[in-house]
Order: structure tokens, then C-alpha cells, then sequence
């Protein structure tokens, strides 16, 4: 069999949701671009967003200005300012180069007859300025880029492709920053093959599945950030971990998210009673920003022994439903619940990694030629809190600020160097499927308990103590058995868990997605956390 199958691209991005297919579309027509997919290319967090994409094009009634105090409000004082400035600003030239890749964003007809994009409000917003594509934007923007990437004759795709590690000069023996290559799992193939560029991308997306309820796809197992630190990248903020509000709570349709855009179109939070609660916690009610409404429910849950509250639109037109959010009544009605006429049962479900690997605005980390995009990175942008529909817009303007970065560099780039060959020439096929499978459910379990939506110093002490000999247990399997994709993806889980951990144990304050009971109070000057690698004891085998 052949094991050392090598690939050749001036640009190799890692991930293909809307950070990694709109960086490959932005510098396709300049250079050969790879593209690395994990599973299918649908398959990523992008296809199941459903909001919007925040952008101002409402200027008689909103600004850029207002944007930008929204988020940093939404951030929890956590948020760089610049950085906030910086996407806001560039926010509706992105969006109008999406709309001219073809995504079908609703429009509307104004009092005088013109058509405008139709533009919804979400959680933490001050104006309408959310466009979207009905209750399923993301899926607009995911297929539109799919067809665009697929047409272009300097775009390869792999699919079914698991990135295990990054080649940097360390395993080359040199010294220095640079990154020459990336080991892959081919899933099909059962094998391990290589790719060498000049520049590469982590557009891989977050880490919700290192818990055990989360909105996310089954492919959202930290991959980037655990590569990046491993590599030697610094990580920020990772103890902000955005647990959704409202996730369908249903044993037929487990991670079905529902929007918060409903939230924004009028629907209520209420008790197992009936009664609405959202008014006892924030003045801002259902319109509060994640954090405190996720804060609310688990409160009321816990208080009352209630597996899940409910949002209520039923009082709303049923045609107005129907028409805002058809994706979501289909699919409540698949299991006999009819969102025009009872409300909806949900519980807070692991959504949305605020930190990652850190990057400055061109996308790139502490590596000389290695990006990072999207939900993998940490721009400053988010803060201790990410508001409702800047993530995907963080997607579409740090790919184009990344292309614009590597561009002007490519022509100059050292020429590409031989790759060490994967050696498994010492390993064996596991037969205890078992152990990963066992430490799987460990992990999730014991990150949603003691890491979850409220901490305390005990629980993360216990999670960082149980982290540790986890891995141990995944380096001696690592060391002795061929890879597969689970084992693959509990490795990193389990070092992004380890990650969360320590950030949030070096956080002696509550502030944003980050809620201990040893430390209710705000400080004074809080600054981001920021943790750097100062070992690399994994080497491929």
C-alpha cells in the first residue's frame, strides 16, 4: 500500500466553511489553492447557521459606529476595540462581494416600492442589520461557495481528509517558524499522506464538541487549535466557550439549533408554567445578549428541577411563522410540534468557541506563513461574549484580509522542501475501540459538568486532574496503534479541553461566557488570556 501519497499547492487551507472556501475563491485566480476537508464539503458549522450576517446597510437609521458599540457591549469589556472597528468597517464591501458570488439574501420592498434587503434584528443589536437568507443563511452562503469553489480550475478539493499535524521546522530539525507541510489522514484510503505549500490556513472552525450537548456537527472537535498550539501558536480567551440558548430539546432531533432571530421577531422564554422569566434577569428580556440568557435558563432549570423551558411564537401570525422561519417549522412539525400553535421545548447547548488561536488582522498567527480564519482564531474581535451574527462576517472579512496578506508575499516565498516520510512502521491496528469510545463520552461529560455554563474552582481543578491522565491514556495509544479519525479527534479534544481548562482557571473573575462561584465580581482591568506553548513533546510517529 501506498502510504506516502504527496500533494503539491502554493496555498493549502484546512477547513472548507465559509473562512476556508472564501479564502480559497479570494486568491484562486492568483495561485493554485488546496483545499482540506475533513468530511464532505457541506459538512461544517456554516451549513447550520441560521441568523444572518451583520452588516450596515441601513445608513439613514444605523452605523458603523453603532455596530461597533453593540459588539464591544456584547464582549463584556474584553473585545479589542480596533479589531472590533476593523470588521465592522469592512462588513458590508464583504457582504456585497457574497451577494455577488450569488448568495440569495431576502430582500423586501420599502413604502415606496423599491426593493432592499429584508434586515432582521438578533440579541445585543441596537438596529436591524442582520441579512439573511430566511432561517437558513448558512446554508446559503455554504452551498453558493460550494458551487463556486467547484467550478474553478485553480481550486483542488480533498475531502474525507483528517489534518493531523502541521510539519514546522522543528520536525525538520531546523529552527525557526516557518511551517513546510501537513500530515493527512486520507479516511477512504486508510492512509497517511502529506502536502507541502508555501502558505497554509486553519479555517478549521471551533470546539463545541469537546462538550456533551452542543449545536455544532460532529466535525467541530477543536482540530486547528490543538494543531496550531502543538505547532507552537499562542492560544487567547479559550475559557469563553458561547453555550446557544435555545437548542431543540427532543430525543428525534438532537442538535437542532433555533435561532435567535426568532428571539429578535418577538418569540418569549417562559417556565414549564407558562410564565415568562427573562424579565427577572435583564432589562433587555428574551433580547439580552447570549450569555445572560443562556445564564438565565440553566438558573431556572436548576431552580425548579425542569429538564428544558420553552420559547413561545405562537401568538405570532402563523403566515409570518411560516414565512420567517420555515426551516424551523418543518422541522418541529417532522416530529409533531407545530410551532404556530404551542411553544417550543429548549435547553443551552455548547454553540460557539470565542477563543483560538491568536492572529493579527491579516489572519496570521505566531508562524511565519501560517493563517488562521474564522471561529479557529482569536482576532480580538468577540471578546468575552460573541453577539449574534458577527461570525460568519469574522469568516468572510479575515479570509479577505488573509488573501490580501499572502499575495503580496507569494512571490517571494522560499521554495518548498522534502517532507519527512509518516513512519508507522512500529505500530500495530487497535483492537480496544473500546478506550476511545470510553474516553470520548469521559471527556464531554465531565467538560459539560464541571466546565460548563457555571463553574467553580473545585470543578475545574477535578476537570484538569481528569484531563491530564486522559492524556496520557491517548499518548500511549497514540504511540502504539495506526491512527484513525475518532482517535484523531479525541487527541485534539482532549488538548483544546485542557486548554479551556487552564484559561479558565487563570480567570479570577466572572465576566461574559466565563461564570464562576468563587468569583462573581468583575475586575478592574481585565485583559485577554493568553496561554503560549513552551513544550512540543508529540512528534509524528
Amino acid at each position: 500500500m501506498n502510504q506516502n501519497k504527496h500533494h503539491i499547492a502554493d496555498v493549502a487551507i484546512i477547513g472548507s466553511g465559509a473562512a476556508g472556501l472564501s479564502l480559497a475563491l479570494s486568491l484562486a485566480n492568483h495561485c493554485n489553492v488546496t483545499v482540506i476537508s475533513k468530511g464532505e464539503l457541506t459538512e461544517g458549522s456554516t451549513l447550520y447557521a441560521q441568523g444572518g450576517i451583520a452588516a450596515v446597510f441601513d445608513k439613514k437609521n444605523d452605523s458603523i459606529e453603532s455596530h461597533v458599540q453593540d459588539t464591544l457591549d456584547a464582549g463584556g469589556g474584553l473585545c479589542d476595540r480596533d479589531a472590533v472597528h476593523y470588521t465592522a468597517s469592512n462588513a458590508p464591501n464583504c457582504l456585497q462581494w457574497l451577494i455577488e458570488q450569488g448568495v440569495p439574501f431576502d430582500m423586501e420592498f420599502d413604502s415606496k416600492g423599491k426593493e432592499r434587503f429584508h434586515l432582521t434584528r438578533e440579541g445585543g443589536h441596537s438596529h436591524r442589520r442582520i441579512l439573511h437568507a430566511a432561517d437558513a443563511t448558512g446554508r446559503a452562503v455554504q452551498t453558493t461557495l460550494i458551487s463556486q469553489v467547484q467550478a474553478h480550475a485553480n481550486i483542488t478539493l480533498l475531502e474525507q481528509y483528517n489534518a493531523i499535524d502541521l510539519i514546522g521546522d522543528k520536525k525538520l530539525a531546523q529552527t525557526g517558524k516557518h511551517i513546510h507541510g501537513i500530515y493527512m489522514w486520507n479516511r477512504c484510503a486508510k492512509r497517511v499522506e502529506t502536502i507541502s505549500a508555501k502558505f497554509f490556513a486553519l479555517a478549521t472552525g471551533g470546539a463545541s464538541k469537546v462538550y456533551l450537548y452542543t449545536s455544532n456537527p460532529d466535525v467541530s472537535s477543536g482540530d486547528g487549535i490543538a494543531m496550531a498550539w502543538r505547532a507552537g501558536c499562542r492560544v487567547a480567551n479559550m475559557e469563553f466557550n458561547q453555550f446557544h440558548p435555545t437548542s431543540l430539546y427532543h430525543p428525534e432531533l438532537q442538535n437542532f439549533l433555533i435561532t435567535e432571530a426568532m428571539r429578535g421577531e418577538g418569540a418569549y422564554l417562559k417556565r414549564p408554567d407558562g410564565t415568562r422569566f427573562m424579565k427577572d434577569f435583564d432589562e433587555r428580556e428574551e433580547l439580552a445578549p447570549r450569555d445572560i440568557v443562556a445564564r438565565a435558563i440553566d438558573f431556572e432549570m436548576k431552580r425548579l428541577g425542569a429538564n428544558c423551558v420553552y420559547l413561545d411564537i405562537s401568538h405570532k401570525d402563523k403566515d409570518f411563522i411560516i414565512e420567517h422561519f420555515p426551516t424551523i417549522y418543518a422541522k418541529c412539525l417532522s416530529v409533531g410540534l407545530d410551532i404556530t400553535k404551542e411553544p417550543i421545548p429548549v435547553v443551552p447547548a455548547a454553540h460557539y468557541t470565542c477563543g483560538g488561536v491568536m492572529t493579527d488582522f491579516n489572519g496570521k498567527t505566531d508562524l511565519d506563513n501560517l493563517y488562521a480564519i474564522g471561529e479557529v482564531a482569536y482576532t480580538g474581535l468577540h471578546g468575552a461574549n460573541r453577539m449574534a451574527s458577527n461570525s460568519l462576517l469574522e469568516c468572510i472579512v479575515f479570509a479577505h484580509a488573509a488573501a490580501k496578506d499572502i499575495l503580496a508575499k507569494i512571490q517571494h516565498s522560499p521554495a518548498l522542501k522534502e517532507l519527512p516520510v509518516w513512519d508507522e512502521s512500529r505500530v500495530t491496528n487497535s483492537d480496544e475501540e473500546v478506550v476511545i469510545t470510553h474516553n470520548w463520552h469521559e471527556l464531554r461529560l465531565f467538560m459539560w459538568d464541571y466546565v460548563g455554563i457555571v463553574r467553580s474552582t473545585k470543578r475545574l481543578e477535578r476537570a484538569l486532574h481528569r484531563v491530564e491522565l486522559l492524556q496520557q491514556e491517548i499518548r500511549d495509544y497514540y504511540a502504539n496503534f495506526r491512527v484513525s479519525n475518532n482517535l484523531l479527534e479525541l487527541r485534539n479534544l482532549v488538548q483544546v479541553a485542557e486548554l479551556i481548562i487552564r484559561s479558565a482557571m487563570e480567570r479570577k473573575e466572572s465576566r461574559g461566557l466565563h461564570y464562576t462561584i468563587d468569583y462573581p465580581q468583575l475586575n478592574d482591568n481585565p485583559t485577554p488570556t493568553i496561554l503560549t506553548p513552551h513544550t512540543h513533546d508529540e512528534q509524528p510517529k
